[in-house]
């Protein structure tokens, strides 16, 4: 029979999930280590994003789609007229179902599509700018690591640091497209 000295710390007790795997936090640091290893160092400025495209509350849906039809985009951010300050975005997709099922019309402004970003509230916004790792990306889609949300993801919008001006929008569709055409 051993015995322990006293005030020798033990550490931490890991405890098995049911089916005897290592708990969820064990899974994210390797989810995380695996997506550094992937991404080796890169950054959201390697993956060469387009302009971000905008668009005002005030601008109509067709011109909105247009827009984003043209350029082949999938997501429009949303800004002040007044301030340019970034209020919204637009998924176009969601927009394809409105006309369809005739909630909306081709000729009502955006601020009836538009997604509201929240203000306050409990969720806090992730800044991502051109120098936010891709692993950490990667993270904010899947909702681990530091730029978890609470909820995964689909698009980033990417800022400068202190949020005054929308650089670009990214996707899952970038990382995967950065992984194929980067070498091995």
């Amino acid at each position: 029979m051993s015995h322990l000295e006293q005030g020798v710390p033990l550490g931490q007790t890991i405890v098995p999930q049911g089916n005897g795997l290592p708990p969820n936090e064990d899974e994210h640091a390797a989810k995380l280590s695996a997506w550094a290893n992937k991404y080796r160092g890169a950054t959201v400025a390697d993956l060469d994003l387009p302009p971000a495209l905008s668009t005002s509350p005030n601008t109509s849906l067709s011109s909105a789609m247009l827009s984003a039809s043209s350029h082949d985009y999938s997501h429009l951010t949303v800004l002040s007229e007044e301030t340019r300050s970034l209020l919204g975005y637009l998924p176009i997709s969601k927009l394809k179902k409105l006309f369809e099922s005739n909630e909306l019309s081709p000729n009502d402004p955006v601020s009836k599509a538009m997604m509201s970003f929240q203000r306050g509230g409990g969720r806090k916004y992730k800044v991502i700018t051109m120098e936010t790792e891709l692993w950490e990306l990667e993270g904010f889609f899947e909702n681990v690591g530091p730029l978890a949300t609470g909820a995964v993801q689909d698009f980033a919008v990417v800022t400068d640091g202190s949020r005054k001006f929308v650089l670009g929008i990214c996707t899952t569709d970038d990382l995967e497209t950065f992984v194929k055409r980067r070498p091995a």
